[in-house]
């Protein structure tokens, strides 16, 4: 059965071909940030990315009457439980009208585009970041009108929590586990039975300082510094996801610039990565005590779980907490194409938004 998988990103499309589970072809397209300018929204961006989407797979020599399905990397829809959605009336409308403008929004309203052109193929998301699986205990926070929410990389830490599961010769829905995500964001969640109970929000602001948020700050501080008569509300919100963290410290969202400077005897990228790792392992004790020390393992996954350096560091504040398990990098393309998989093999229920 072959699988179309679209994950849009800011600046670029990514797009792959799959026989089941198979990788045949992927490729990345750039969107020159001149031309994105032209629309006036990111919704507006969707026949543009359709087109560019068909004149690859056309290149690359795929009719796209052959596919089975298209999946789409899901955007800020409503807060729903994890698994694999079929592209409704109601999710597009959402998106189309969201909130909260980014570039995976558009990643159903391009799949159920494309699916509909085609007899019978079906187009679905899954595992959103909007995720929301917390228990209730979860939700309070000091004031009843600042709830806790869940934001976080949840297609890439369940398909790395089943690829763990099955490693094992175990169901993800009978382990407890820690998965962290490192990448641009962090976050930290605690996988009990297949569900997230518990999870920083990676977006806004909570958990560790990350290469470009700045994590969970010093509240009165902040209040301060939002009053203080410098910044505007906009300014605030990029300091705290975009220009915070190891950016604001360093200079660079980059990783391997501030670890290369931290290895060569920069003391102050020293600390700074030092201090991100702190966090993290924080944040992996207090999901550890969330599912009340009961651990299969901390599995740790993205971006800079390619650094020894960096897991070398994270393994000496947690080795004696549970098995830990590297999977460097990141598979959102695989993921979704599982995903879409085992839907059209009857292995998993499609969930209806």
């Amino acid at each position: 059965m072959k699988i179309l998988v679209i994950n849009p990103g800011s600046t670029s499309t990514k797009i792959g071909v799959y026989d089941d589970t198979t990788l045949l072809w992927k490729t990345n397209i750039h969107h020159e940030a001149n031309r994105l300018k032209e629309f006036k929204c990111v919704s507006d961006q969707y026949g543009y990315r359709k087109d560019l989407i068909l004149s690859e797979l056309a290149a690359a020599g795929y009719d796209i009457a052959d596919f089975k399905a298209v999946i789409g990397r899901g955007g800020l829809l409503s807060p729903l439980e994890g698994g694999v959605y079929a592209v409704n009336q109601k999710m597009l409308d959402e998106l189309k009208t969201a909130k909260r403008e980014h570039a995976s929004n558009l990643g159903a309203i391009i799949a159920h585009d494309v699916a509909s052109s085609i007899d019978g193929c079906k187009s679905f998301i899954a595992d959103p970041v909007v995720v929301d699986e917390l228990q209730d205990v979860a939700r309070i926070s000091g004031l009843p009108e600042l709830p806790r929410i869940s934001i976080f990389h949840a297609l890439n830490q369940k398909a790395i929590a089943r690829r763990y599961a099955k490693e094992v010769g175990k169901q993800y829905e009978e382990m407890n586990l820690v998965v962290v995500h490192m990448g641009g964001g962090i976050s930290i969640g605690a996988h009990d039975h297949g569900r997230v109970i518990d999870v920083n929000n990676a977006l806004d602001g909570e958990g560790p300082l990350t290469p470009e948020r700045a994590g969970t700050l010093p509240t009165g501080a902040l209040v301060e510094l939002c009053f203080n008569g410098k910044y505007d509300k906009t300014e605030v919100k990029r300091m705290i996801c975009g220009k915070g963290g190891m950016v604001a410290h360093l200079g660079t969202n980059d990783g391997r610039v501030a670890e290369n400077a931290a290895l060569a005897g920069d003391k102050k990228a020293q600390l700074v990565n030092e201090a991100m790792i702190y966090g993290v392992a924080k944040s992996v004790g207090a999901m550890f005590v969330v599912l009340r020390c009961q651990v299969d393992a901390v599995l740790v996954t993205g971006g800079m779980a390619h650094s020894k350096y960096l897991m070398d560091m994270l393994a000496s504040y947690i080795i004696r907490l549970a098995p830990i398990k590297i999977y460097p990098g990141e598979d959102e393309l695989g993921a979704l194409a599982e995903n879409a998989y085992n839907v059209l093999a009857g292995n998993y229920e499609v969930k209806t938004y």
